[in-house]
């Protein structure tokens, strides 16, 4: 017994690999804050993925003043783990408050989702997209920086 699980404990890093340039994304399907369903698709052109609450103020930053449909306009998905923020803070106080965003958030709650693309965890993910390929990948710190990324990408 103790044979298999070092096996099973051992395989789970080749489970959960980062995608490589190049490399097709697998299609994902998660909720938003309105709790409307959103599936990765060959539409998408950029993924953001924040892994904590200070990637995810990052992104809130970069959009501030940004009109509604933004993000989407630039065929960008924005996907924020908040799996380590308990539930009932969650519930009754974190999603509440994203409702007011003018982006949408797909909520990864169970990190199914945001550990395949594994990034630092006080960082932004942004990884460029092309029929569902991945092409490129950067990573942000900086709000600004993030913004000027942002207003590059046409519409």
């Amino acid at each position: 017994m103790k044979f298999f699980a070092v096996l099973v404990l051992s395989l789970l890093p080749l489970w959960a690999q980062a995608a490589e340039m190049g490399e097709r994304l697998a299609p994902w399907t998660l909720l938003d804050q309105f709790d409307q369903a959103y599936t990765l698709d060959d539409q998408a052109q950029i993924l953001l993925v924040a892994r904590s609450m200070d990637g995810a103020k990052l992104v809130d930053a970069a959009l501030q003043g940004q009109p509604k449909g933004y993000l989407e306009a630039r065929h960008g998905v924005f996907v924020a783990d908040i799996q380590r923020m308990p539930r009932l803070i969650a519930k009754l106080f974190a999603v509440p408050a994203m409702q007011s965003y003018n982006y949408r958030v797909m909520l990864d709650r169970d990190a199914r989702i945001a550990p395949r693309y594994p990034a630092p965890v006080d960082k932004v993910l942004w990884l460029q997209l092309k029929d569902g390929k991945l092409i490129a990948q950067h990573e942000y710190d900086n709000a600004a920086e993030l913004r000027q990324a942002l207003e590059q990408v046409q519409p």
